[in-house]
């Protein structure tokens, strides 16, 4: 099966998992393989993206759990995409122009605040708070994820100092949230999140702005590929 060039190029090694979830969401979504078809074999697709093939096994088991595609056992066995592929949650359709927009924003508002939280003089509450909610967010239930993980972006925003940041961060996430409850919740994604908060954590606690803002960079590209995979 020729794969297009575009959509199976390789991902970048920072966010992996996610990416390869974004190509392969994208490729069943756009039709480049059609319900009932089987998928590449794991060697030519791993090859094609440039991961290994245990980040496109986590890959394609995330697309199974949710729906997207059923593995097949026998001769003839494989990876197919599914008949009846899953329908978006309830709510407004997402607009390209929308999606662009909040990543964007956030993009520019979360790498600011953990710059800025960076370079200042964090008191012991302000550390303390950091600590918590990190550890929250890393013992938090698949069901309270996503509520623990907004605490913690919040708690940078909050590390600023700045209340007009926190309430812009705030409004931004609300718009995140929505989004991000359209989609799966992939354990292998969470998993590399939690790594990637204590990274961004670290780098606050230790007083080193341009690793933030490049630690936060980082995380955020992850779960902007799930979005535009699952939603554009």
């Amino acid at each position: 099966m020729p794969l297009p060039a575009a959509l199976f190029r390789p991902v970048r090694a920072g966010n992996a998992f996610e990416e390869t979830v974004e190509r392969l969401v994208q490729a069943v979504r756009l039709g480049v393989v059609p319900p009932g078809e089987r998928l590449p074999a794991e060697r030519e697709l791993a090859t094609r993206l440039g991961v290994s093939r245990v980040t496109l096994r986590e890959a394609i088991r995330s697309l199974r759990d949710a729906g997207y595609v059923e593995s097949r056992r026998g001769r003839y066995g494989g990876t197919f995409v599914n008949a009846s592929l899953p329908v978006a949650r309830p709510g407004r359709p997402v607009e390209a122009a929308g999606l662009l927009d909040a990543l964007t924003l956030r993009a520019v508002l979360e790498t600011g605040a953990a710059e800025c939280a960076a370079g200042r003089a964090l008191g012991p509450a302000e550390r303390r708070n950091l600590r918590a909610r990190l550890a929250e967010c890393s013992a938090a239930s698949l069901e309270d994820y996503r509520r623990k993980d907004s605490r913690l972006h919040l708690a940078i925003a909050e590390a600023t100092g700045s209340a007009s940041l926190t309430a812009a961060l705030a409004d931004v996430r609300m718009r995140v949230n929505e989004l991000l409850d359209r989609i799966p919740l992939l354990p292998p994604n969470l998993a590399h999140s939690n790594d990637q908060h204590e990274l961004v954590v670290g780098r606050i606690l230790d007083g080193d702005p341009d690793g933030a803002r490049r630690a936060v960079s980082e995380h955020l590209a992850g779960t902007a590929a799930l979005l535009r995979g699952f939603l554009s």
